[in-house]
């Protein structure tokens, strides 16, 4: 897994916009601070629990100058039915061929095998704070797909980062 220090890696991930599917990378991102939260996979408890309640606290970062990226494994048109559904409004990129997860160390070998969902490279519920200029500020990744990031931790970081 990346740490803190490490340069974030840049991609290019596929996210479903007003005018259909469009590029997301965080090069374009640079000059703010973003936030990259992975989760395993759409229309999931914990996932969506996860997404919609950063949703309800997206001022909060964004009022601090912070960009809230969520990552996940799932094509952009079924992130797009999970957003509608359940009142996402953070950007979802999707990591289709689980490259980005790869990247930044995050990828299971094999997820939830015992419950038959034995795929690879689904990424690990994850979150990393990264810097404005690229350098990553906050990382954190849990092996257990319940656990949920710690958002205190990683609001106050943003803090610091915006000054």
């Amino acid at each position: 897994m990346l740490n803190v220090g490490d340069t974030a890696p840049d991609f290019k991930l596929t996210t479903l916009g007003a005018d259909g599917p469009q590029h997301i990378s965080l090069a374009e991102q640079s000059g703010s601070t973003v936030v990259l939260l992975f989760v395993p996979m759409a229309f999931t408890g914990v996932c969506t629990q996860e997404l919609c309640s950063v949703t309800s606290e997206l001022a909060d970062y964004e009022g601090l100058g912070a960009k809230v990226i969520a990552i996940s494994g799932d094509n952009p048109f079924a992130q797009a039915a999970w957003a509608e559904k359940e009142g996402i409004k953070l950007t979802l990129a999707s990591d289709y061929e689980h490259e980005v997860a790869k990247a930044y160390g995050i990828a299971y070998d094999s997820f939830l095998p015992a419950k038959n969902l034995d795929m690879g490279g689904v990424p690990k519920r994850s979150a990393f704070v990264v810097d404005a200029n690229g350098v990553i500020q906050y990382a954190e990744s849990s092996d257990n797909p319940g656990d949920l990031p710690d958002f205190a931790a990683i609001k106050a970081k943003v803090g610091e980062l915006a000054g």
